[in-house]
């Protein structure tokens, strides 16, 4: 299955191939006939994940009949690599985003996969309602309020569905945390703690392309964050009602490489040796394709330097978070650590769950100075003894010692949760009773995880906190629980 991002961390049970005990849910063997015609809209890396499912494992639910993007080139990519997987052309029919509606009509596609970069997903998801196909869309469901608002209207004017892809939300050791609270062992939760450290190989790759605009992205918050709240929101079962936020732009940028007096930089990364802080396109046969080869057509440069002037993300935040029914989240993101996880600890009033998770200990360099993406496949690397790979999830009540919560294998990638969400993705029509967990969402859970990032934001520019009620993106939050 393609990664998400390739300079993210490739931990264990990302190969892992066979699940745990009820980590996959059960699903009827499709009637005859029962497949649905799909289109991707957005046709960068993420696309890869969806086209290789629609073309694999869930060839038997699914068709892929039409691409849609401003670039030929990545779209021409993946017609190749669907007829390799056909065994014959393809012949995907392909559109400019003006062309959408007729994409809908022409081709009977029943649902529209949104892999777009965030500022888009708004105008494609509403389009795509009004056009009369359902929606999967890529987190975050969008980066403002405005956004919010666009499609929470299609939502309520076609009742068509929207299908949030929140991966995260299906890895066993995040589904694991959700058990232990839901099942009262720790008591009525009264705060949590959540740090997450990207290192300077993933977290430094959001800073080369367009997410390195907020008006593209929305920040670190919205963009990368919107699956961090929506884990607290779905853990604890509750709705975020006031956001208090602090960050800036500290480690990249052009203002912090003078400061630290980094002396000139190259423009971008590729054909560069020697410099940890970027990356050559040449280095990676798929992103060659979808981006280096297909720069003729719009310009668009992925490997930017990330000490670049034109960052207008931030690379440090710390948020306050109130929650309704009383509990407080207190988050913090770095995005250039020297090694990457994240560590949640949730405080109730019988206990205290602790969930630790290591998905890259250390950058390694190779003998020409550039970082190792994946150290696993160096003969030479040795693991590292004081900060190893791996997770853990201790439970401890009050008077008594810590245990270990057993946290079941998934399968796939993103912590072995991917493969799981593609199969409620394409075949959730076909399972079989409710998913215990409640880890299918839906728009408004889209909405209740951007809504702490659209509030952090103002809260940054106003120095003060900000209710959510206040935001007005178009639905209550509160009216149903957050699942």
């Amino acid at each position: 299955m393609t990664d998400q991002n390739p300079t993210a961390p490739r931990p264990a049970s990302s190969s892992s191939t066979t699940a745990g005990p009820g980590v996959v849910p059960e699903f009827a063997p499709p009637p005859d006939g029962d497949r649905r015609r799909y289109a991707v809209a957005g046709t960068g890396h993420r696309a890869g994940m969806y086209i290789d499912a629609i073309t694999g494992e869930h060839a038997d639910v699914a068709t892929l009949v039409a691409l849609l993007d401003t670039n030929p080139g990545r779209m021409a990519h993946y017609e190749q690599l669907v007829s390799q997987a056909l065994g014959r052309p393809a012949r995907l029919a392909q559109y400019a985003p003006d062309g959408l509606e007729k994409m809908i009509a022409e081709q009977s596609v029943d649902v529209v996969i949104v892999t777009a970069p965030d500022h888009a997903h708004a105008e494609l998801v509403a389009r795509a309602l009004a056009a009369g196909a359902d929606v999967v869309v890529e987190k975050p469901l969008t980066v403002d309020r405005a956004g919010c608002r666009r499609i929470t209207g299609a939502v309520a004017e076609t009742g068509r569905d929207v299908v949030m892809t929140f991966n995260y939300r299906y890895a066993p050791r995040n589904s694991s945390l959700r058990q232990v609270i839901a099942s009262g062992e720790i008591g009525e939760v009264t705060s949590v703690h959540f740090e997450w450290a990207l290192d300077t190989v993933h977290g430094a790759d959001y800073f080369r392309r367009w997410h390195r605009e907020k008006r593209n992205s929305g920040g670190l918050l919205v963009h990368k964050s919107s699956h961090h709240f929506d884990l607290v929101n779905w853990w604890l079962g509750d709705v975020p009602a006031r956001v208090y936020a602090r960050g800036g732009l500290r480690f990249y940028g052009d203002h912090n490489a003078a400061d630290r007096g980094l002396g000139p930089r190259p423009a971008r990364g590729t054909g560069v040796v020697g410099d940890p802080f970027t990356l050559d396109l040449n280095d990676d046969p798929r992103l060659r394709s979808l981006y280096l080869d297909a720069e003729v057509h719009d310009g668009y440069l992925r490997d930017q330097d990330v000490f670049g002037p034109g960052i207008t993300i931030e690379d440090n935040l710390a948020l306050l978070v109130d929650y309704q029914r009383g509990a407080t989240l207190t988050y913090s993101l770095n995005a250039h650590s020297p090694w990457e996880g994240y560590r949640a600890t949730v405080n109730g009033t019988a206990g205290r769950a602790e969930l630790e998770v290591v998905e890259r200990g250390a950058i390694e360099l190779d003998e020409h100075g550039n970082a190792v993406l994946d150290p696993s496949a160096t003969p030479s690397s040795v693991g590292d003894a004081l900060r190893p790979e791996g997770e853990r999830l201790l439970v401890q009540k009050h008077w008594e010692r810590a245990t270990a919560y057993p946290i079941p294998d998934g399968i796939g990638g993103h912590g072995g949760g991917d493969a799981i969400l593609l199969k409620d993705v394409f075949r959730r029509h076909l399972r079989l009773g409710e998913d215990a967990l409640g880890r299918p969402a839906g728009y408004l859970d889209g909405l209740r995880a951007v809504a702490v990032g659209i509030a952090g934001n103002q809260s940054m520019v106003t120095g003060l906190p900000v209710t959510v009620a206040d935001l007005d993106l178009g639905a209550d939050l509160s009216l149903e629980p957050a699942r």
